[in-house]
């Protein structure tokens, strides 16, 4: 079964208000974009440098991106710009340096804790 066909597949047996977040780990552009052309829209990431090629890549079509790893505070520049949601704030001091990103450029980076 080719990606179109896991996507759309697994898309047809969500329950309504559920929605599937694609790990893109070591995929290629390419792979997404085939996801993206089944339906996909939100993937999720969790290496800084893979994360930021990717989003810079695909900027601009509607990718959520979901930043799921541990993230260092000295990345934060790498992800912040184009997360829609990081889902792997472990620490007061990562939380407090998100928010002062987020002042510094006007923009608010929603959280998991």
């Amino acid at each position: 079964m080719d990606i179109a066909q896991s996507i759309l597949s697994i898309h047809k047996e969500l329950p309504p208000g559920v929605k599937l977040v694609a790990v893109s780990k070591f995929h290629p552009v390419e792979a997404i974009e085939e996801a993206m052309n089944a339906g996909q829209t939100a993937f999720g990431e969790n290496r800084p440098q893979e994360f930021e090629k990717k989003a810079m890549a695909l900027d601009g079509r509607g990718v959520e991106w979901h930043f799921i790893g541990h993230l260092q505070t000295n990345k934060l520049k790498l992800v912040l710009p184009y997360a829609s949601l990081v889902q792997s704030v472990d620490a007061s001091h990562l939380l407090d340096a998100i928010d002062e990103w987020g002042r510094k450029n006007d923009r608010v980076s929603p959280v998991l804790l």
